[in-house]
């Protein structure tokens, strides 16, 4: 299995989404969150799942998609870095 790293901006990133869907419900927040959560959990145990990137193209470079929402994630060695959980009608 993987170690799994995340960044900073990762981790921001998670917190601003609940943040902003607890307005409406704490409950669906939580709920995201775990979904994230456990959708990393599973990377670690098979980290090349998710897809490359489209607009990087590296294959080092990858995303697994949670409901309406990017994990977009890096693979070095027995590492996997976390570096951006965004909603998919961002722009990247």
């Amino acid at each position: 299995m993987a170690e799994v790293i995340w960044s900073f901006e990762a981790l921001k990133d998670l917190e601003d989404i609940a943040a902003f869907i607890a307005r409406d419900s704490e409950y669906q927040a939580a709920m995201l969150v775990q979904r994230i959560l456990d959708a990393v959990d599973r990377l670690a145990e098979f980290p090349e799942t998710g897809r490359v990137i489209p607009e990087v193209g590296a294959p080092r470079f990858r995303e697994a998609i949670e409901g309406a929402y990017r994990i977009m994630y890096s693979v070095h060695g027995n590492e996997i870095h976390i570096d951006a959980v965004m909603h998919g009608s961002r722009s990247f």
